[in-house]
């Protein structure tokens, strides 16, 4: 599935990012006392304490929540304006180029609208990248109307996030605190606010639909020519749309669970699938981002695919294998020098066809490994630098090598 800002229209499951692209709208937590940011909490619950698992809470209770949690967060979260910088068009509205090049049409001044939120007292808004990509200026507008000029402090396109800075009063500002999202669980009501459509501070609600996505970035074809995903990701049914991106998705203790970031969907509206980058990412990220404007991903240096089940019966193995078959190793890469191999034949399977005879990576470091996200995850939380294990399987036979990880090439353009 292809990655897309939320204004395109996409085909039939489409997975997009929940930016907001269009003309102007109308202008317009529980704070962490640390000024470096937020602080990862063990989560209190601030209503319900009353409830128990046998005894529901009523729609009282639940109203009281809800508006705790807004008035906790609400503070924390703002609209994000960009203007994009101009490009040209040789053929733009009917207009030919000069066949003498002597002019080219000019696009349209292009605004998207986002979301995002308070980081610190310091000035520091976290967002998604893919909200201020491309931006010629960038505007924050609070939650009472106040509007300000914000500058990018850093951005990561692996990882879809990015931190912009703005000049206020540190008394105005609210920072967010954060849950630590390893301890989520499917079914745990889940609460976003963001800026959908240009319509700041809406609030809605549902719960965590499934865990462990992966999420395909747009455009990030490094100069190895490699793609990445986003591990850890979390799926929600709350109502996300187009500009939502850089929105808050929180627990019931007001918590930051996640930055509310793609739908997928067949039209540019929420359909119920939702995707959220998980707390504890965005504290790895953005914590690097202040600091030195850039985060470095640990970098493995191959292209696989998740062991199925024709995959294994291709390669004469047990149907129940588990593990990532190396399709490609980049070249001088750290794959390639400690010696994994790539796939070396195709085979056709359903009518398609697959790459079989590569290595089959069933686990990094001792963790076991079942499939690519179970690989991106690891390696996420590994370091660039860090010496790993990782076992193997090669014809059958299984092998340990070691294996010093990179850091992730540069995208080109970057």
């Amino acid at each position: 599935m292809n990655v897309r800002k939320l204004a395109a229209i996409l085909a039939i499951p489409a997975l997009m990012l929940a930016g907001f692209t269009g003309a102007a709208l109308a202008k317009g937590a529980v704070t962490s006392p640390q000024a470096t940011g937020p602080v990862v909490q063990q989560a209190t619950p601030l209503a319900l304490a009353s409830s128990t698992a046998a005894q529901a809470p009523s729609a009282n209770q639940l109203e009281s929540l809800y508006e705790n949690i807004y008035a906790e967060v609400n503070p924390s979260v703002v609209t994000v304006q960009v203007v994009q910088k101009p490009t040209t068009n040789s053929s733009f509205q009917g207009f030919s180029a000069n066949p003498f090049g002597s002019q080219q049409a000019q696009q349209p001044v292009q605004q998207d609208l986002g979301t995002g939120f308070a980081w610190d007292v310091n000035g520091d808004f976290v967002t998604n990248n893919h909200v201020i990509a491309n931006a010629g200026t960038i505007q924050v507008t609070f939650p009472d109307g106040t509007t300000v000029p914000a500058t990018v402090v850093g951005a990561d396109p692996n990882s879809d996030l990015a931190v912009i800075h703005v000049s206020v009063p540190s008394s105005e500002l609210h920072p967010v605190s954060l849950a630590d999202s390893s301890q989520l669980k499917v079914g745990e009501m889940v609460i976003a606010i963001g800026n959908p459509y240009g319509l700041s501070g809406t609030m809605t609600n549902g719960i965590i639909s499934a865990l462990g996505r992966s999420l395909p970035v747009a455009s990030t074809s490094n100069s190895s020519g490699a793609h990445y995903s986003i591990p850890d990701i979390i799926q929600t049914d709350a109502a996300i749309n187009p500009g939502n991106s850089g929105g808050v998705l929180l627990n019931t203790s007001a918590q930051v669970i996640g930055i509310t970031s793609a739908i997928q969907s067949p039209v540019d509206a929420n359909s119920g699938i939702g995707f959220a980058i998980p707390s504890n990412i965005l504290n790895t990220v953005v914590t690097s981002l202040i600091k030195t404007g850039h985060y470095s991903h640990p970098y493995l240096g191959i292209s696989g695919t998740s062991m199925v089940y024709d995959l294994a019966k291709a390669m004469n193995l047990s149907d129940q294998q588990k593990g990532v078959l190396v399709v490609s190793v980049a070249r001088g890469g750290p794959a390639a020098k400690a010696g994994l191999q790539g796939s070396n034949n195709q085979v056709s399977i359903n009518g398609q066809q697959a790459p079989v005879g590569g290595d089959i990576i069933t686990a990094i470091g001792g963790q076991a490994v079942s499939s690519f996200e179970d690989l991106s995850s690891i390696l996420f939380n590994d370091k660039v630098g860090q010496t790993i294990s990782v076992t193997y399987l090669r014809n059958g036979q299984q092998h340990t090598t070691q294996l010093t990880l990179g850091s992730l090439p540069v995208q080109s353009g970057q």
